[in-house]
């Protein structure tokens, strides 16, 4: 078995889900393994990790339109207020989804699927630099 490890840094323009599908797979065609896990982690409270439909750019849209109703930015909903309105709705947007994921590799791609991309989602309104963690594991 063979490990690898990397860094991705990914700058948001605020709110909203970005495509990362291919930072990810040209960091994975770097590495020599074939078969195995990879493993992205990102390192936020308030950023989160999605995998998505890639060729309808309505379900993003909805996507957010959801969060936005399920998670308003009313102050008067929340204790933590300190870092802005949109920081504890954030967190909770955060909580409801992930801050990792587990994607199997096969033949030296991402096994997703036809309409799968891997997406950083951004819950702040303001740009952020966000960075993920990728592990793989295999052969």
């Amino acid at each position: 078995m063979k490990q690898s490890q990397g860094l991705l840094d990914i700058h948001t323009d605020g709110k909203g889900l970005i495509d990362v599908t291919a930072r990810i797979e040209a960091w994975l065609r770097e590495q020599s393994i074939s078969t195995g896990l990879l493993t992205a982690f990102i390192r936020h409270t308030s950023a989160s990790l999605t995998i998505s439909e890639n060729a309808d750019p309505d379900v993003l849209t909805d996507l957010e339109s959801f969060f936005n109703r399920t998670v308003p930015e009313n102050p008067d909903h929340y204790s933590h207020t300190a870092e802005g309105r949109d920081d504890m709705p954030a967190h909770i947007r955060c909580a409801l989804t992930d801050v990792q994921l587990s994607i199997p590799i096969t033949g030296g791609e991402l096994a997703l699927g036809t309409w799968q991309g891997i997406y950083v989602y951004e819950h702040r309104a303001r740009p952020h630099k966000r960075r993920l963690v990728l592990h793989l594991i295999g052969e």
